[in-house]
């Protein structure tokens, strides 16, 4: 592989450095690749045995979604204050800092249920939430510096390989459990017990193999840019200006309807998921469904997920944001109700309708993640995509929340029913992105 830096631009070297900036793009894959297969292995792992942990716990039904609200909670507080640790050095501080506060998640969350303390489970969620948007955020990394043609492809390939560690993840829940039983703890906590030690690996693997980090290349070559628009003045004194504040956000969206466009159907998409997928497990296990059918089946709706995100990510570069998010509402359609009519416990129709909800969230995801980068100027970007996943995540456990509530009184039937009324909010953001793509029309 071509250096992707010359042998002079190490920090403390003579002169600026130079970049060959295709070859630094493929190193970032690379190690995004690698980190986002353990990140999703040690985030996802434990998915499938989450609300069934917090019901036993607990006692309630109603407040076995309770543990998952606080984990999008705890992500959608960290997506926002890691886009700004990165804003300021860079993704591999950001993205490293990120997982390690995962692992320390999952640890609390063994020793909550070791000692069966619902506040202990609702801390370590909180926390493992950390996790789930340190992955998230990596895919605006892979967006850092790819060309436009190319860019809704690099996220889908960073969320593709999600798909090795999410897959296997939930079908370890098994041999988990076993281990957890040797070593004198409950079944259900070996799934977090592994998590430690996978996700403290992706901690230590984006710490040190992350370099030269994409977004500050990328900051550094509009500081050029810009220096050269002024007259050729030296980079180094032609500053980027730094903009943090909810009030920018605003304003940018105002100014571009495609960073509304994106977070709106990025909020829809997670929320709709977040909401069925969480309850899944708890709606097959009331029908005697065993943990390995379950894991199963939340196997089956990651894939759905991630698998065929690089093909979503093609799709939306060839044939265009917009068509990519109306295909994902329609799947999303589709899978609430097949998942809303299946029986409980096991079921070939729940399957299914799993399966096509993964797909339908990685078509919004895929479109709306491009959407919010290449609709925001490169100095704001860190600011806006930190708002856009806080927003997307605070849906997120709502919708979690008022699942575990609407299943317990109504039923997971009308659970998937009052989640179609949410895809309306992808057909807002269509409209957005039709509008963004006729501003950005020469």
């Amino acid at each position: 592989m071509t250096e992707p830096v010359r042998a002079d631009a190490h920090e403390g070297g003579p002169g600026p450095p130079t970049w060959d900036v295709p070859a630094v793009q493929r190193r970032t894959l690379v190690v995004l690749v690698v980190t986002q297969a353990l990140g999703g292995l040690g985030n996802l792992v434990g998915v499938a045995v989450a609300a069934v942990l917090a019901q036993r716990v607990s006692g309630s039904d109603a407040l076995a979604g309770l543990m998952q609200t606080f984990q999008v909670l705890g992500a959608a507080a960290s997506s926002f204050l890691l886009a700004r640790l990165m804003g300021s050095h860079g993704r591999r501080v950001g993205l490293s800092t990120g997982y390690a506060i995962g692992a320390v998640g999952s640890g609390v969350v063994v020793v909550g249920g070791a000692v069966d303390s619902f506040l202990l489970l609702l801390v370590g969620a909180l926390l493992l939430g950390t996790t789930s948007a340190t992955n998230l955020q990596a895919r605006y990394a892979a967006a850092d510096l790819a060309p436009p043609d190319r860019r809704a492809r690099a996220v889908g390939l960073v969320l593709w390989s999600t798909t090795f560690g999410a897959v296997a993840g939930p079908n370890l829940v098994g041999p988990a459990g076993r281990l957890a039983e040797s070593v004198g703890l409950p079944p259900l906590t070996g799934p977090f017990l592994l998590s430690v030690v996978i996700v403290m690996a992706a901690a230590v693997v984006v710490f040190v193999s992350l370099r030269p980090d994409p977004l500050l290349v990328a900051k550094e070559l509009a500081r050029r840019a810009a220096a050269e628009e002024s007259g050729g003045r030296d980079a180094a004194v032609v500053a980027v200006p730094q903009r943090g504040s909810f009030s920018r956000v605003r304003s940018l969206s105002r100014e571009h309807p495609g960073i509304t466009a994106g977070i709106l159907a990025m909020s829809t998409s997670q929320a709709v998921m977040v909401a069925v997928m969480v309850m899944t497990p708890l709606h097959m296990d009331h029908g005697g469904a065993s943990l390995q059918i379950i894991g199963l089946v939340i196997s089956v709706h990651v894939l759905g997920m991630f698998f065929f995100s690089p093909v979503v990510g093609l799709f939306a570069d060839r044939v265009g944001r917009t068509q990519t998010l109306a295909l994902g509402a329609v799947l999303l359609l589709v899978s609430l109700w097949l998942s809303g009519g299946s029986p409980e416990g096991a079921s070939r129709q729940i399957g299914v309708g799993l399966f096509l909800l993964g797909l339908g969230w990685s078509c919004g995801t895929v479109a709306a993640s491009t959407l919010v980068t290449e609709s925001t100027p490169v100095e704001d970007r860190t600011t806006v995509q930190g708002v856009a996943d806080l927003l997307m995540n605070v849906a997120a456990a709502s919708a979690a929340l008022l699942g575990g509530v609407v299943v317990d009184v109504l039923g997971f039937g009308w659970l998937n029913g009052l989640a179609a009324f949410l895809v309306l909010g992808l057909g807002a953001a269509i409209v957005l992105a039709s509008r963004e793509a006729r501003l950005q029309t020469p």
